[in-house]
């Protein structure tokens, strides 16, 4: 069941996903409207963070279908900056284009997220967690010419993936040696 991201940004409350043969996964968004940068460039920012958000979400919902089906994953996230820095367009050269601002990439506005973690089992049995997992892509310009180079949010996405694999399927593969 996937609960809709809105009551997650307005109320705090966490969300449920379940993909068919997967672990279940529960996201909550704490005080989204307070996260470093999910700043946008053309649209209100409830819309964007709302859009943003759920993106990710759907991202986490995507990776954890490698993790076995008996298991939950439970997130709470505490801060998103995202790649690049908002800037107004006549700033960064395009003139008076009206009142739409840009997103400029540029090597020293690396994505960042911070969050905790629980992974269970079907037991209830804490399988791995941490309760401040800071992550960042310092090379994520170079490292981008992967799997989502086509994508918005790519560089988040490309940083998830990386602490997914590197979290939890190296952790199984090297349990199951």
């Amino acid at each position: 069941m996937l609960v809709g991201l809105s009551c997650v940004a307005l109320l705090g409350y966490g969300v449920t996903a379940e993909p068919s043969h997967a672990a279940e996964v529960k996201i909550t968004w704490e005080e989204p409207e307070s996260y470093s940068d999910v700043r946008p460039s053309n649209e209100s920012r409830k819309r964007f963070r709302e859009r943003t958000l759920n993106e990710l979400e759907a991202h986490i919902v995507e990776l954890a279908a490698d993790l076995p089906e008996s298991q939950v994953l439970s997130i709470t996230v505490t801060n998103v900056d995202l790649a690049g820095e908002v800037w107004p367009s006549q700033f960064v050269g395009f003139g008076n284009a009206g009142a739409n601002d840009i997103r400029v990439i540029r090597r020293i506005d690396i994505p960042k997220m911070t969050f905790s973690y629980t992974l269970t089992d079907a037991a209830g049995e804490v399988v791995a967690s941490e309760d401040e997992v800071k992550i960042k892509d310092m090379d994520f310009m170079e490292s981008n010419i992967r799997r989502h180079r086509n994508e918005s949010l790519s560089y988040e996405k490309t940083m998830l993936d990386e602490w997914f694999s590197d979290t939890f399927v190296k952790q199984q593969v090297a349990a199951n040696n």
